[in-house]
């Protein structure tokens, strides 16, 4: 054979599959990188890190730059260089002693599969979309009853809170328990679809810009959930006031779990004076 990528598609969607087509290709000629059991975790913590920077930047700015301070959801709480450190290593540990095991076990199981044609641009889009409501869904039900169950949370989710006020390189500052469960509903919602690669792959990156946007700490003109109409996205100030008043916002990105369960607030965060936790 030429190797080429085959392209008997039907007319009508031949447009739509060959918008992504170069695309594809390009990702394909990467193949040997795609298939090593390394590919999964060096993507998402390079990704991770690379979406992190620019907040740790906004960071470090608005501490000095007393413009950018009207963007923190609490402006009178800011990172330390310490915490950022903390998170940063505690991070990198994970991804080394859990993450990567876990990723080659999947990697052993699930052989990836690159086939040649590119997924239908309309597809992958409703795709995404499909996955990401999934997610939200299956971490609101984990997310929800390791609050409301003491031992769940004071064993396995107390971690992550021990910020109340979130900042970028938080996001990730979470027990193994926590983490492996997130990548767990990261991974089977595209299994569950039958994505295409470069959906799964698509949702991957989307999945992770929008948790390190909820925990950034900044309400930026142009953040995710203004970009979403009718409220049905909460984005950074959804999840910072969960984290600052322990007791709503559940859901991870959107709204709809939360306000049919009665735990949405669209509350402001005021002063942004901490949260009382609750007694251990």
């Amino acid at each position: 054979t030429s190797g080429k990528p085959n392209r008997e598609i039907p007319h009508c969607d031949r447009q739509s599959v060959l918008a992504l087509q170069p695309l594809w290709d390009f990702v394909r000629t990467q193949e040997a990188l795609i298939k090593s059991p390394f590919f999964p975790v060096l993507f998402s913590f390079t990704l991770y890190a690379a979406f992190c920077l620019p907040f740790v930047a906004l960071d470090f700015f608005s501490t000095r730059v007393p413009a950018l301070k009207k963007y923190k959801i609490q402006p009178q709480m800011s990172p330390t260089l310490g915490m950022m450190v903390l998170c940063v290593v505690q991070t990198i540990y994970h991804h080394i002693v859990c993450i990567f095991p876990v990723t080659v076990a999947h990697w052993y199981w699930r052989p990836v599969s690159l086939p040649a044609l590119a997924p239908d641009l309309s597809k992958l889009f409703l795709d995404v979309i499909i996955c990401l409501l999934l997610f939200d869904f299956f971490y609101f039900l984990w997310h929800l009853l390791h609050h409301k169950v003491p031992w769940l949370y004071k064993n396995f989710h107390k971690v992550h809170h021990k910020h109340v006020s979130t900042f970028a390189l938080s996001t990730q500052y979470a027990s193994v328990w926590e983490l492996l469960w997130l990548g767990f509903f990261a991974a089977v919602s595209p299994v569950l679809l039958k994505c295409h690669p470069l959906t799964e792959m698509t949702f991957f990156i989307t999945n992770i810009w929008l948790s390190v946007e909820d925990h950034s700490g900044y309400d930026l003109p142009w953040s995710t959930h203004k970009l979403v109409p009718w409220g049905l996205y909460g984005g950074a100030p959804h999840h910072d006031l969960h984290h600052l008043k322990f007791k709503f916002n559940y859901a991870p990105y959107f709204t709809h779990w939360d306000r049919l369960f009665g735990t949405l607030s669209h509350a402001v965060s005021g002063d942004g004076a901490p949260a009382k936790t609750p007694k251990e």
